[in-house]
């Protein structure tokens, strides 16, 4: 269906692939992955034909019809979300398109001679547009927004007013609605909540097309594919199964790379040595010469590649009281509508909350309430003795001072530190090298995130709140920082929608419905397994 035969390509003097090869066949689910920069991205610009290989060849079986969604989705304004949706359904949308504009030629007394004509060409539009399944077109657009998560007041208003994060759900909608053949999902889960995250894992599953996808959410590609293919060092390496199957194949694959590698290093040594004592003995030179004709002959073993992952050993917190946050009776609300009317909790020392509710429902409200980012209406929120409160928000990465380097930004926070911690605080966040230079204005949504979280861990507060800290973050780092927290001495409230960092983390459940507050004391394992779902509005 899809094949990529000995492509070779270059970015500058990068090299991304080099005479690799890889296919995707009708029906399969394949998980794309690799190092940021590996060329992820590119195989699928090379695949729709947005950039073509330096060499090699990208071939699409004839009639296959692709859907991409890619992280770049352009302007978007002077049209409903719904009509923005429907616009890029492909071949069905233009026969929208066709039709309505022949009824108001139809309806223009102008063009009354052309009535006969028009009424012929309409009658063959319509049933095209039937036979593409267009009547039902509107219905499963409103059915893919809902489940992406769009109330239906939004779904009518201009997507020219939504979010960026928004815009990116409408163009991802889009690319749902139009049935291709196969689909090539570039992050698809970057701005979804874990509802979202389920319903499009549900969708996947029961599409019934080829799909290629990049994906840092774990849990996702476990459940999806059943193929990985992997991007590292310019090769394209093909695995049967899903993430955590790769996983361990490869680790399976480099200890067998390694001890051949080894095998070869201790025989090329003895030889050398050989040669090296007896080289200068004339009675030795037909052995010497007929081992250095051996050894230029043996096809050297290639030393095995191990991904450079940089951990930071971070820094205990200091001790807290028992009691370190407490709500008393509190009311909240915005305008009319009322978020909380007499919400009490009491969080303790070493409690890990993960709070959860539909959107709307109030979790990045009660944050902001704990942290003192806004006040309540009625009721007391108090912190208790001895905290020391770190608050990662989404708003907390504009703070960043757009001039300053990220090394300039980890060092005017801490003045005293080394600058030896702080390239590693820099690296453990995915800062490695060069990138220590790049200036805070050119960064990435989630190149700011993890800036903005090594700032919070490097001198630890003993009480973390946390809004959504896994966005953008990609696996590695997201690894790293769910292995630094699982040793975290201090209490957490936190909101995620990535469900191996709530099931690893969590030991406190907080889940806001609309007949008010539930408390699971085994954090998300215990929700999932007493509830039968895992989230909040989702069957």
């Amino acid at each position: 269906m899809i094949r990529l035969d000995s492509v070779s390509k270059q970015h500058g003097s990068q090299i991304l692939f080099l005479d690799a090869s890889m296919g995707v066949y009708k029906g399969e689910k394949v998980g794309l992955v690799g190092p940021n920069g590996s060329g992820k991205s590119t195989i699928f610009r090379m695949i729709v034909g947005e950039e073509p290989p330096d060499s090699g060849q990208v071939t699409v079986d004839r009639g296959v019809t692709l859907g991409y969604f890619s992280q770049d989705v352009g302007e978007m304004s002077g049209r409903s979300v719904l009509e923005e949706t429907m616009a890029g359904a492909g071949e069905v949308s233009e026969a929208a398109h066709e039709l309505h504009g022949l009824e108001h030629a139809m309806a223009d007394p102008a063009r009354t001679g052309e009535l006969d004509q028009l009424i012929e060409r309409f009658g063959h539009a319509q049933a095209r547009f039937d036979e593409l399944g267009g009547y039902a077109l509107e219905s499963r657009a409103r059915e893919i927004l809902a489940g992406l998560g769009f109330r239906d007041e939004v779904v009518e208003g201009d997507v020219g007013n939504l979010s960026g994060g928004w815009k990116m759900r409408v163009a991802l909608a889009r690319i749902l609605l139009m049935r291709p053949d196969a689909l090539l999902l570039d992050e698809p889960t970057n701005h979804l909540d874990i509802e979202s995250i389920i319903w499009l894992e549900r969708f996947l599953r029961d599409f019934d097309g080829a799909l290629i996808m990049t994906s840092h959410d774990r849990e996702l590609l476990n459940r999806l594919v059943s193929k990985i293919v992997e991007i590292d060092g310019g090769d394209i390496t093909t695995y049967s199964g899903n993430y955590d199957f790769y996983e361990r194949q490869r680790e399976i694959a480099g200890a067998q790379q390694e001890a051949q590698y080894a095998r070869q290093q201790a025989m090329l040594a003895k030889e050398q040595a050989f040669i090296d004592k007896f080289k200068a003995r004339a009675s030795h030179a037909a052995q010497v010469q007929s081992r250095v004709k051996k050894l230029d002959k043996i096809e050297k073993v290639e030393p095995p590649r191990r991904r450079k992952i940089v951990e930071f050993d971070f820094r205990p917190a200091p001790r807290s009281g028992d009691d370190v946050a407490k709500l008393e009776s509190v009311v909240k609300g915005y305008g009319s509508r009322r978020i909380y009317d007499g919400l009490d909790l009491l969080v303790r020392r070493r409690e890990r909350w993960c709070v959860m509710g539909v959107n709307g429902a109030g979790k990045s409200t009660l944050l902001k309430l704990v942290a003192g980012e806004v006040q309540p209406d009625g009721g007391r929120v108090s912190l208790g003795a001895s905290v020391k409160l770190g608050y990662f928000a989404q708003h907390a990465m504009e703070l960043l001072d757009p001039e300053k380097s990220v090394i300039e930004a980890l060092r005017s926070a801490f003045p005293l530190a080394t600058i030896g911690s702080m390239r590693s605080l820099a690296g453990a966040f995915g800062f490695s090298g060069d990138d220590v230079e790049k200036s805070c204005r050119v960064l990435s949504g989630g190149e700011k995130a993890r800036l903005v979280l090594a700032t919070m861990l490097y001198d630890p507060p003993n009480f973390l709140v946390l809004d959504e800290p896994t966005n953008h973050l990609d696996m590695a780092t997201k690894e790293m920082l769910c292995k630094a927290l699982s040793t975290f001495e201090g209490t957490m409230l936190f909101v995620s929608h990535d469900r191996q960092f709530l099931g690893a983390l969590s030991n406190r459940l907080l889940e806001l419905t609309g007949d008010g507050v539930h408390v699971y004391g085994g954090g998300y394992a215990e929700y999932v397994a007493r509830t039968g779902h895992e989230a909040p509005g989702v069957s």
